[in-house]
């Protein structure tokens, strides 16, 4: 790919122009690197720092992008070389650089290492710079990033081939050549295979063994061997050293991961994928590639497995793949608005992976009759699906140009901080950044622009599909009249997978006989009847389409009336489709809205889920509902309705894809910190009409446990703790019926409890646990500041003071809860023995597994290696002075981020926060749907494709082989750290 053409420099090359959010410290990064140009007596970059249009590219990129800005200030002697050389030539010789790392007779594993990552580096940040410049357009960068991650993967597969062959292990053909013949392949897989790379993406392989190769040594013990290698391999290319990584590697989508080795032979593999292979692992084989090792045995295999990808009939089965397929990759059509803060350009509504979809869906359904559409590639694959009449004209350029503009969207978020995110931030400054990086300096105009592009997608995305359900829709007789089954009727329903026909029979014939009030009148039956065919439809989709329907009519009988319902339902699919999925996914929430149909209301907004649930979004929405309210009875009825609907529209965004499992806790714990203010408020007022007020009194809510640090789920108990001050000349309220100042608080304390926990009409706000208040059920409700304090910094024992690291003052007096908070901040740094604290932590640690044991892999709280585990370690990591930041609101993942490198490794930290983010979407949306008090067979088939889409793993046997290894995992580094 490089140029040979050196004559045009860089900097005279540039095709974009971009400008800093911040233009005071793009001048200080400026000044900075001027210094090191001097120190370093680089004249080229002296002479390049005078020159206006170079300084105001190279001013921007530093301001943008701090990961980009930490190298060049490192080593600005790659932009001195910019100055004269063009980029192709330099990454050129990077290139061969790394060609030959590993070779040489003092080459060992860790230099091999220490090449791969400079030489990585220096390309990656290069193949930026010129994306950035508009010198590479987005074909051009995915394929530079594809042919680095190659060159890396290659010279490390030579260096471990020669390795083997050194030892004995193996024999190779030629040792010149050590990859020819050698019997061992690299499959890449994704956008890898497809040389689509993105700027920070992680490498999905799958390693082969062709046994029957003479090269590979005893073929009983070549799959040892090279599972070995393959280790070693995985080391090599993710592990971090002070070099960095080279590639994230990943060897899960490999035949059933959970119980296989890393290398698997060729008959093994040929067998299960013709015999056992699933939806998504036929879709994954269409972009697979042989990227090193024996090359020449990885095509035979793939050209073997043909027949397996690409089925020689049009027929109603490959409609299935594709339905099925649909579930599988995250694309419940309809859920959702577009938003564009926190939006998930890959996976998010109009992102890129329906892009990839729409592509590769059709090449399933027609690659088997026509070869041509077979390639790997998007864009060229959208080319020849138009050429071939499969889509219009239109859609070919509208998503060709969508999928290249959202591709450079997601560059632009992952060369931030090389972090392999696809999110856009949900801040302002944070998305400003992106604009700006995208070559916009009015983040405005950049939104539009991407609103539009992810509108287009999303509106092609819908016609696939639409189009699918025309090509695979055999419905027959769909007759509910009269008081027997017709045959016909019962024939179509079981074809669309109804199990009892008869009994969803006689349900629906209820309906329309208006035994229900929301079908009574005849208005409301019409509708009905007009959406009944709509409505079978997408509960036989669900793959529990008894169950569903039943949940359904539940809910029919529990509504006031049908007819606006109905109407919204037939002209809004979406709607339809997220009562659907609630009905087939989600049990509990399936429950709520059977009580109290009212939730449903919430998702008439259009815009609930353009916007993000924070705090101030809740604030705005409360005020509003509130209105005038005044009564006291009134008021907390109000917030149990407002609670109970946004709790919904939360869940609902979760299951939706909208959020994700931490972004969940954030909102939840924002709501119930919202509704406690609210109810404090209404309390103390209340509380105040018959005993006064105490003069100079303050309160605050202390929020302890998951509230404090915002991981709130959707069925949580809260923790309070509520702390006073009072001048020490007061002793009573002033009321008409005064009361002590101990007793005035503590009784307000138990308003307060009795406002949020007692059971209305409305139900209950929250139910609330004050037990971790000082000297717990056995002291008072309320506590006093001072007493608080001694308490704190005399008497608590380590597993308060653990307990304390999650606290966070949520509702009350300004002044008092600054104090508070200075109080918990002096608390947790005061000098501890690490050592004692890491004895209590380890007892606390055995008495819980001794005394509740985890009932199964999927307790995250209790199992070994969960929740817990990872909450001991950060919490320790507090207790000890062992993070960088202060802990209050901050989730057990941010604390984990922050630990300091002395206490835990990056290599370790990052393991931490991945895990625990896994734990906590999985926690998140399994309590949503199915309550705390759960067991895992009653995992509905609906919800298990949830759960995997959350986890974005292909099904349930490889998610459950990831949990038990992270599981192992956390268990390992609380040992280590604690």
């Amino acid at each position: 790919m490089a140029s040979d053409t050196a004559g045009h420099l860089f900097f005279q090359r540039l095709q974009r122009v971009l400008t800093p959010v911040d233009e005071q410290a793009a001048q200080q990064y400026l000044n900075e690197l001027q210094k090191r140009a001097e120190e370093e007596n680089l004249v080229e970059l002296k002479a390049l720092l005078a020159d206006e249009i170079a300084t105001g590219f190279i001013g921007s990129v530093l301001d943008l992008s701090p990961y980009i800005r930490d190298y060049l200030l490192r080593f600005p002697e790659i932009l001195a070389q910019l100055a004269t050389t063009s980029p192709e030539l330099i990454l050129s010789d990077v290139f061969a650089d790394i060609k030959q790392c590993g070779r040489g007779e003092g080459a060992t594993e860790n230099s091999l290492m220490a090449g791969l990552r400079r030489g990585k580096n220096k390309a990656h940040v290069l193949i930026a710079l010129c994306d950035l410049a508009g010198l590479f357009n987005t074909a051009t960068t995915t394929r530079w990033i594809t042919d680095l991650a190659e060159m890396c993967l290659g010279a490390a597969v030579r260096f471990l081939l020669r390795d083997a062959a050194a030892k004995g292990k193996i024999t190779l053909f030629d040792p010149e050549d050590p990859e020819k013949d050698c019997g061992w392949i690299v499959l890449a897989m994704g956008k890898f295979g497809a040389c689509e790379l993105n700027y920070s993406s992680d490498i999905d392989l799958i390693v082969l063994i062709d046994e029957q190769s003479p090269f590979i040594g005893d073929p009983y013990e070549c799959v040892e061997t090279f599972s070995r290698l393959a280790r070693r391999l995985l080391r090599i290319m993710q592990e971090r050293t002070v070099d960095g990584y080279v590639f994230r590697t990943d060897l899960r989508l490999r035949p059933d991961p959970g119980s296989t080795p890393l290398a698997i032979p060729f008959g093994f593999a040929l067998h299960y994928y013709e015999g056992r292979g699933q939806n998504w692992e036929r879709a994954a084989m269409i972009k697979a590639r042989p990227v090193a090792g024996d090359i020449k045995a990885g095509n035979a295999f793939l050209q073997e497995l043909s027949p397996y990808i690409w089925r020689k009939y049009l027929d109603y089965a490959a409609i299935a793949d594709v339905h099925s397929i649909k579930r599988q990759i995250h694309a419940h059509k309809g859920h959702g608005h577009i938003a564009i803060h926190g939006h998930n350009v890959k996976l998010g509504r109009g992102g890129i992976r329906e892009i990839e979809f729409f592509v590769q869906t059709q090449q399933l359904i027609a690659g088997g009759r026509f070869p041509q559409l077979r390639g790997s590639q998007t864009i060229a694959m959208l080319q020849t699906l138009a050429e071939f009449g499969w889509i219009t004209l239109q859609a070919r350029d509208d998503l060709t140009a969508q999928y290249s503009f959202l591709r450079d969207v997601e560059h632009r978020i992952q060369m931030v901080n090389d972090e392999q995110s696809h999110t856009l931030p949900e801040d302002d400054e944070g998305l400003a950044r992106i604009a700006h990086l995208m070559g916009y300096s009015d983040v405005s105009a950049f939104t539009k622009n991407l609103l539009h592009c992810l509108k287009t997608v999303e509106k092609h995305y819908a016609v696939l599909f639409e189009k699918a359900a025309e090509l695979g829709n055999d419905a027959g007789n769909l007759v509910f009249t009269g008081e027997d089954d017709d045959p016909g009727t019962i024939e179509t329903l079981s074809k669309m997978g109804f199990q009892r026909p008869s009994d969803i029979c006689r349900i629906i014939r209820g309906w329309h006989f208006g035994r229900y009030r929301a079908t009574q009148s005849a208005e409301a039956r019409e509708r009905l009847t007009e959406l009944t065919p709509a409505l079978l439809q997408a509960f036989a989709e669900t793959k529990q389409a008894d169950d569903t329907l039943v949940r359904f009519d539940s809910f029919l009988q529990g509504l006031p009336a049908g007819i606006q319902l109905f109407s919204l339902l037939q002209t809004n699919p979406r709607l339809l489709n997220l009562l659907v999925l609630v009905m087939s996914v989600a049990p509990r929430m399936a429950d709520i809205i059977t009580r109290k149909p009212h939730v449903f209301d919430g998702l008439l907004d259009p815009a609930i889920f353009a916007e993000m649930p924070t705090l101030n979004y809740l604030e705005t929405r409360l005020k509003a509902f509130l209105g005038s309210a005044s009564i006291y009875e009134d008021i907390l009825d109000r917030l149990r309705i407002f609670a109970a609907e946004h709790r919904f529209l939360i869940g609902i965004r979760l299951l939706t894809g909208a959020i994700d499992g931490v972004r969940a806790g954030k909102a939840f714990s924002d709501l119930a910190e919202l509704m406690i203010t609210r109810a404090m408020e209404a309390v103390a007022e209340e509380f105040g009409r018959r005993h006064g007020k105490i003069a100079g009194g303050k309160t605050t809510v202390l929020a302890m446990g998951k509230l404090g640090s915002r991981e709130l789920t959707g069925s949580s108990d809260v923790d309070l703790i509520l702390l006073y001050d009072h001048p020490e000349e007061v002793e009573y309220s002033d009321g008409e019926k005064p009361l002590h100042v101990s007793q005035y608080y503590m009784r307000m304390t138990q308003r307060l409890v009795a406002a949020l926990s007692a059971p209305t009409a409305e139900g209950i706000l929250y139910q609330v646990d004050l037990r971790l208040r000082p000297s717990g059920n056995k002291g008072p409700v309320a506590t006093h500041v001072s007493s608080f304090d001694k308490y704190q910094r005399q008497e608590a024992w380590t597993w308060e003071h653990m307990a304390l690291t999650r606290a966070r003052p949520i509702a009350g007096d300004e002044e008092l809860t600054l104090r508070v908070e200075n109080i918990i901040r002096d608390v947790l740094s005061m000098p501890r023995d690490g050592a004692k604290i890491a004895e209590d932590v380890q007892k606390m640690r055995r008495l819980v597994e001794e005394e509740k044991p985890a009932r199964h892999i999927w307790d995250f709280k209790l199992k070994t290696g969960g929740m817990m585990d990872l909450e001991f370690i950060a919490q320790y990591a507090v207790l000890t002075g062992q993070v960088t930041v202060k802990p209050s609101g901050m989730t057990t993942q941010a604390i984990l981020h922050h630990m300091k490198l002395e206490f835990a490794s990056a290599d370790m930290r990052e393991k931490l926060t991945e895990i625990c983010q896994l734990y906590t979407n999985l926690s998140q949306t399994i309590r949503l749907c199915l309550g705390d008090d759960f067991n895992p067979e009653e995992f509905l088939p609906g919800m298990v494709e949830l759960l995997c889409q959350v986890s974005q793993l292909p099904d349930l046997r490889v998610l459950e082989y990831q949990l038990n290894e992270y599981s192992a995992d956390a268990r390992a580094a609380f040992t280590q750290l604690v």
